[in-house]
């Protein structure tokens, strides 16, 4: 115990990683002392999941907030309004100093390295824990090379404050992903043959976490930096093995979003919240009283005895309303509940109403209802089983093959028994046909998980174009955020993102 509370100590000391790794004590650079003992790295463990976890709201925010799923009506002041709009510019930076990724990528560095060189009853745990290491750092880094293109490459814990060791330019995207592949690589050796989950969870890395990382990174190898074939072979192989550990389709849609449910099957590794531990960002997503309970939901039921739990800053746009406005798609009702200004003489509005429309609350993270009071403590996936049987339907599309299958799959679980063939079903057809059948199934599927903006980025850039009103071609910088020039002033080894004015 005392040795997780010192890692929990030093995690605090090592703030300045975050401003370029201008440290202040070599003391503070690695946990000296803490890698003796088997107990030690579990608590090291727990301290990776801990900083993953503090990411999860940027990695919601750069993986939608950009697309279009926002920019509706709202209740109160929305949210990210320059990320929504795009007004962003080299003195209007979203998330500088590498929205604080370097700081979890040395904890994970300082566990890759100090780990190995620790005696383990069961060895068969430290190659466990090795693979949920491994996959954590090249999430980061995929994430990274996704928002700024070029980042640092750091693979290594700061033992000194030396400039010369500290200060990085950054590395070109084709090496960043080399080092992404790497991981994956050295993740999947480490779990080898073995598909468990730790503790029989899936809030921690699995092999099975790995492989769809391994499927959504190779595709965007194959499709934006030109890998081609050979990455989405890779990628197809990756997610196809994925079915054999363990994962599987919920029966139902809205049977994903019980709250009792959260350990469900369909989940492949998802962000852990408890009471008094941690709350979710989707209390961002559905109000107050004062706006909420004078309102009817879309059924024409009153909201007046609904309790609520946060703020609403984030309203869903017109687009995706519009896109879900099928009664007979449980999508429909499961994503958003959408408020009237009246229940429309008890017949409610089954269909989108903009005339009486208010605004909407997320529907698959409302938490529970504790003491009187609601409390975001949803898992929140970050891979889900659906996510991967669309990625499985992209990447057969871009290897010339038919992806019907598994969309079909999605859409037959979305309608239930109200699922027609002859009228709902997809039917394989141009490269291009395929292309925006994919995207508006995950849109629909997928949407409020962070993932929109992934998908038409991966797509190719003319999909961001043609979806987005605030990018065009003639200011695609704005497909990669800029860094500040505080960030380029402490580092002169860095470089500004390419399209933003120095």
């Amino acid at each position: 115990m005392k040795k997780i509370i010192y890692f929990i100590v030093c995690s605090f000391l090592l703030y300045s990683c975050e401003q370029e790794l201008e440290l202040t004590s070599p003391s503070t650079l690695t946990f000296q002392g803490f890698w003796d003992t088997e107990d030690g790295a579990k608590g090291g463990q727990a301290g990776l999941y801990t900083n993953f976890r503090s990411s999860a709201s940027i990695f919601w925010v750069f993986g939608e907030v950009r697309s279009d799923i926002y920019g509706g009506a709202t209740f109160e002041s929305p949210a990210d309004t320059r990320m929504i709009e795009s007004t962003i510019s080299s003195t209007s930076v979203p998330y500088g100093n590498w929205a604080g990724f370097y700081t979890r990528i040395h904890r994970i560095n300082d566990f890759i390295l100090n780990v190995p060189n620790i005696e383990f009853s069961n060895p068969d745990e430290k190659s466990h824990l090795m693979g949920q290491a491994y996959g954590l750092r090249a999430f980061y880094y995929y994430t990274m090379l996704k928002t700024w293109g070029d980042v640092p490459i750091i693979t290594e814990p700061k033992f000194n404050i030396d400039p010369s060791d500290i200060n990085r330019a950054r590395s070109p995207k084709s090496e960043v992903m080399n080092l992404i592949k790497a991981d994956i690589q050295a993740s999947l050796t480490s779990f080898g043959a073995d598909g468990s989950y730790w503790n029989n969870k899936r809030i921690y890395w699995s092999k099975a976490a790995t492989l769809a990382l391994k499927g959504d990174a190779y595709i965007w190898s194959g499709n934006i930096l030109g890998g081609g074939t050979a990455d989405f072979t890779e990628a197809k192989t990756a997610l196809q093995q994925i079915s054999g550990l363990g994962v599987s389709l919920e029966s139902t849609f809205p049977e994903i979003w019980s709250f009792s449910n959260q350990n469900n099957d369909e989940f492949i590794f998802s962000f852990s919240y408890e009471q008094d531990q941690a709350t979710n960002i989707y209390r961002s997503l559905t109000g107050r009283g004062t706006e909420v309970q004078p309102k009817f939901d879309q059924s024409g039921n009153s909201m007046s005895d609904f309790t609520t739990n946060g703020a609403n800053r984030y309203g869903p746009s017109e687009k995706i309303l519009l896109l879900l406005d099928d009664p007979l798609d449980s999508r429909s009702t499961a994503t958003f509940i959408k408020l009237y200004q009246d229940d429309n003489g008890g017949a409610g509005y089954p269909n989108y109403d903009a005339t009486a429309y208010v605004g909407a609350m997320t529907n698959k993270f409302l938490g529970t209802v504790t003491g009187g009071a609601r409390i975001s403590t949803n898992n929140v996936p970050l891979y889900r089983y659906a996510d991967v049987l669309l990625l499985i339907a992209e990447v057969k599309n871009l290897l010339g093959e038919d992806p019907s299958t598994e969309i079909n799959t999605i859409r037959q679980r979305a309608y239930g028994t109200n699922y027609n063939a002859a009228l709902h079903a997809y039917t394989n057809g141009t490269k291009v046909a395929n292309t925006e059948a994919i995207l508006e199934e995950r849109f629909k599927e997928l949407a409020t998980e962070g993932k929109r903006w992934w998908d038409l980025r991966r797509a190719g850039d003319t999909y961001v174009y043609d979806n987005i009103q605030y990018i065009s071609s003639s200011d695609s910088h704005l497909l990669q955020l800029p860094i500040s020039i505080d960030m380029i002033g402490r580092n002169p080894l860095l470089v500004q993102t390419t399209g933003y004015a120095e």
